[in-house]
């Protein structure tokens, strides 16, 4: 009987020929597509690790572009808002102004129109109390006129006058 293990070079010979093509065909067909896989596996991997921190980057760019302009926004609007306040003040401070105007031209308006209505109604009287004084005048005249007459005619007279005084 023979060993279990015999040494056999034909046997040694085809084995490493067997290996030979067998790292031959492994490395062609399994190990050179594993490896280039891997390998643009792990350069797609770069790329995408690049790529995300470029994003972040400009994310944080345009977040600060946005808060700058935001801050830009809010000042302009604080400006315009100021802006309009003191443009409504101005104006209702000219409408206080116009009206207080107004007023004083209707109140002079008012005192000439009171002063010509008071000079009116004095003329009016001086006239009504010419015209009785005249009339008085005029019977007078016409009369021969005793003292007791006479004194009658002046009452009857003031009486006149102050009723038309008063009428007035």
């Amino acid at each position: 009987m023979q060993g279990l293990v015999e040494f056999v070079l034909s046997n040694f010979i085809f084995t490493l020929i067997n290996l030979w093509i067998m790292y031959w065909v492994l490395k062609k067909f399994l190990f050179k597509p594993t490896t280039e896989y891997m390998e643009g596996r792990k350069k797609s991997i770069a790329d995408s690790i690049q790529e995300a921190e470029m994003k972040n980057k400009e994310a944080d760019e345009s977040k600060a572009q946005y808060d700058m302009k935001l801050q830009d926004i809010k000042k302009e609007r604080s400006q315009i808002i100021d802006e309009a306040t003191k443009r409504a003040e101005k104006r209702g401070d000219e409408i206080i102004k116009a009206a207080e105007d107004e007023a004083e031209k209707v109140i002079e308006r008012a005192m000439t129109e009171i002063q010509r209505e008071k000079q009116k109604s004095l003329n009016e009287m001086k006239n009504e109390i010419s015209q009785l004084a005249i009339a008085a005048a005029t019977k007078v005249i016409e009369k021969d006129l005793d003292e007791g007459t006479h004194h009658k005619m002046i009452q009857q007279f003031i009486d006149e006058v102050g009723e038309t005084k008063w009428q007035n």
